[in-house]
């Protein structure tokens, strides 16, 4: 069977951690890599031995690509991803899918008329600790799940911040959309959502808290930060309170590997590391992107109805924490 052929449109960090990814993979081809800027397209490409490109327009519409992988800024999807799809490529885009709703909803539509696969990089569902708590959710065994929290603190939106990112938005789309997908991949569309926000000096929202509420008191907690101190790492983490276990996952990101650790405490047996198979899990989801094109794999999981549900708490965080209703409820079912 002929080798899958993708094209890569983007080549900063992400675009060169995919790159890495598919070049370990036999059964696909790069065949290019785009950036605006030649020498970052020709580094990237050099990872996975293919040609750069500056010419977006012309690398989507070569009739000899089976699939577009989309790593630009968010704010850049709707404008290559529509035209992919309607070439008659695949397409998976790296999260957050659009910053509105419209946009996302746009290329979901494209993609089904298209007749495409059009997935999303919901990276925690190839996360071991997540999916290992998303599978323990499903049986039962350790009862109802009664709240989650969760989190994602990075310092981006200082000036002087190791990690800052100019193109990026507000944390309620570039942070907690992965956290709502994963709250969301658990417990399903809450009843409610309330959110409040710290803001940055020039009035952007630079924290964000959101509670989301569930029949029978269940309840999510979602927090993200833009605004921690810049000496400090990017951590990320989650505790899942079953009725007789806590299972709590915290991951470390301060060059290099992430230090993680993830532990359950089930009764008066004290907290004891979960082993769960580690494998990158951009190379799990783009992996999964390639067996979905070859009719191995079901869709469903990183499907863009997927990003859509998440885009929608984020969508929501925003009424409830950013444009004036700050920590009053919205109603989900009404408001979307």
């Amino acid at each position: 069977m002929a080798d899958v052929r993708i094209a890569i449109l983007g080549a900063g960090s992400m675009g060169t951690t995919h790159a890495a990814a598919y070049a370990a993979m036999p059964e696909v081809s790069v065949v290019g890599v785009f950036s605006r800027d030649p020498a970052r397209a020709a580094a990237a490409a050099a990872i996975c031995g293919a040609p750069p490109f500056t010419d977006a327009a012309a690398l989507i519409q070569r009739a000899d690509i089976d699939a577009i992988d989309v790593c630009l800024p968010s704010a850049n999807h709707c404008d290559v991803v529509i035209p992919a799809l309607e070439a008659g490529k695949h397409v998976f885009c790296e999260s957050p899918l659009a910053l509105d709703l419209d946009q996302a909803r746009r290329m979901r539509d494209t993609a089904r008329r298209a007749g495409r696969l059009l997935q999303v990089g919901l990276l925690m569902r190839s996360v071991g600790a997540y999916g290992h708590v998303e599978s323990v959710a499903r049986s039962g065994e350790h009862g109802r799940l009664v709240s989650v929290a969760a989190w994602r603190l990075g310092s981006y939106l200082h000036a002087d911040a190791p990690d800052r990112k100019a193109h990026y938005g507000d944390p309620s789309t570039e942070l907690m959309t992965f956290d709502f997908d994963f709250v969301h991949w658990l417990m399903g569309q809450p009843q409610s959502l309330s959110a409040s926000a710290a803001r940055t000096p020039d009035g952007r929202p630079g924290e964000i808290s959101a509670l989301l509420s569930y029949p029978g008191g269940r309840h999510a907690t979602v927090i993200a930060s833009g605004l921690m101190p810049p000496g400090s790492p990017f951590t990320v983490g989650f505790r899942a309170l079953f009725e007789r276990a806590t299972f709590e996952y915290l991951a470390t990101f301060s060059g290099g590997p992430p230090k993680s650790s993830f532990t359950v405490a089930a009764g008066t047996t004290p907290a004891r590391p979960v082993s769960v198979a580690e494998r990158n899990p951009y190379e799990v989801e783009l992996q999964r992107f390639v067996d979905c094109i070859r009719g191995r794999a079901d869709p469903a999981l990183l499907d863009a109805d997927r990003a859509i549900e998440a885009l929608l708490l984020s969508a929501a965080t925003q009424v409830g924490a950013v444009k004036g209703m700050n920590g009053k409820l919205v109603d989900i079912a009404v408001w979307k």
